[in-house]
This record gives structure tokens, C-alpha cells and sequence, in this order.
């Protein structure tokens, strides 16, 4: 009997050096919640519990081609958006997102401590 790959959900988001935002704690929510967690970087934050120190921009074509790296090998049953930084990454991404799939939009623009 063949186990079923758990399901599988993408987040297009930040990455937080400390762990406790962005793409970091979506993965552990999707950990808690019995699902494969796929990820799409959009910015590096350099921040901690104290606060956020800096951060760089992924240019949008890597960007872009993350997503679709994830969308082409992965059964992706829902999306979730966190930290996209620029009206021109929102643009870009809500161009290439698939259709018919669940999306969560947590409106972040930039890395903010607190």
C-alpha cells in the first residue's frame, strides 16, 4: 500500500534570521499542521527579537523563478503570502499565481519588529 505524500502548501515570503517570522514560521506552522512546506524567498531580513536590522530585496525574476520551480513539481493546495516589499513584486506575483488555488495574504510589505 503506497503512503500518501502529505499535502502541500507554498509561502512566498521573507526569510527571518531569527525564526520567529516570514518564511521561517509559516514552515513550522505547515509542520504543525501535517503539511510539506515549499518556499518562495522574496527578501533576506537580518533581525532578531529585538529588532530588524536590515534587509535586501530577491529580484523579482529569482523570485519568479522559485515559483515556479515549486508550482512545476509540486501538487501546491494552497498559498500563502507574507512579506513582498515592492508594489512591483505584488504585481509580479499576483500575475503567476495559478488560479483555483486557496490563497492567505498576510499584508506585509517590510520587515518591522514587534
Amino acid at each position: 500500500m503506497d503512503e500518501q505524500p502529505p499535502p502541500a502548501a507554498c509561502t512566498i515570503a521573507g526569510s527571518d534570521s531569527g525564526g520567529g517570522a516570514g518564511i521561517q514560521a509559516d514552515l513550522k506552522t505547515f509542520v504543525a499542521l501535517g503539511v510539506w512546506g515549499t518556499t518562495v524567498i522574496t527578501a533576506v531580513t537580518a533581525q532578531n527579537t529585538r529588532g530588524v536590522l536590515g534587509y535586501t530585496m530577491v529580484p523579482e525574476d529569482t523570485v519568479l523563478l522559485q515559483l515556479e520551480a515549486v508550482l512545476a513539481d509540486f501538487d501546491i493546495r494552497a498559498i500563502k503570502t507574507g512579506m513582498l516589499g515592492t508594489a512591483g513584486m505584488i504585481r509580479a506575483v499576483a500575475r503567476h499565481l495559478p488560479r483555483g488555488i486557496p490563497l492567505v495574504v498576510d499584508p506585509v510589505m517590510v520587515a518591522t519588529s514587534g
